[in-house]
């Protein structure tokens, strides 16, 4: 069932209230068309183009998703209004890491079409994987897949969610052992791990007041 809407608040502003806190989904697709057009302004539709298409729309991915990863650990550990917004808009970062991570995932193909070497199996399976799991989750984040798959639904994206922090985890750690991209993999690496650690630490932590965003 819907929240109520608030005393005082017609139906029409709470239409764009809720319209309003779905900004992280547009965030998410503009950030990738963004890191798309300018790999294509620096070395047009080749497959080099291409190529760096991806991995630039991974870059801007990756701290998407983990403020996806970590939103509620961050509401959590850090009480604030900032905080708290991330935790009850996490539906719509994931969402919006979703979107820029499809563009990638057609920058990846176009520049297999065009030329480019196919990533190798582990690869492959790893994140053709994780690209199922993904969109498994964009499914079912709504309420309807919630009641139809109950306990399941947690196991589903708690799976999900860590899978794909996974992927990006051994990707740049991969990166570490290349002289050329070691201070990358040094960065994202940190990155990955200190979200890791701060939702082992939210384990230990109760939210003051038993606050908890409302399902939407």
């Amino acid at each position: 069932m819907a929240p109520p809407v608030p005393h005082g608040v017609d139906i029409s502003e709470g239409m764009l209230m809720g319209l309003a806190r779905k900004w992280p989904l547009a965030f998410g697709a503009l950030a990738g068309f963004i890191a798309l057009g300018a790999a294509l302004a620096v070395l047009g539709n080749t497959p080099e183009g291409w190529r760096l298409a991806a991995r630039l729309t991974a870059r801007v991915g990756f701290p998407i998703l983990l403020l996806t990863y970590a939103a509620s650990s961050l509401g959590k550990v850090w009480h604030s209004p900032i905080s708290r917004a991330i935790w009850r808009d996490r539906r719509w970062w994931g969402l919006g890491f979703a979107a820029c991570h499809t563009i990638h995932l057609v920058s990846l193909v176009t520049a297999i079409r065009l030329g480019a070497p196919p990533p190798k199996l582990l690869t492959l399976v790893g994140g053709g994987g994780g690209y199922a799991i993904m969109y498994l989750m964009v499914l079912t984040s709504n309420r309807a897949a919630m009641r139809m798959l109950g306990r399941s639904w947690k196991g589903l994206h708690s799976l999900g969610i860590h899978w794909l922090w996974l992927v990006f985890l051994f990707s740049y750690l991969n990166r570490v052992v290349r002289p050329e991209t070691a201070a990358e993999g040094v960065i994202g690496s940190v990155l990955a791990l200190a979200a890791l650690v701060l939702r082992l630490v939210a384990k230990r932590r109760v939210v003051p007041g038993g606050w908890k965003p409302a399902r939407t």
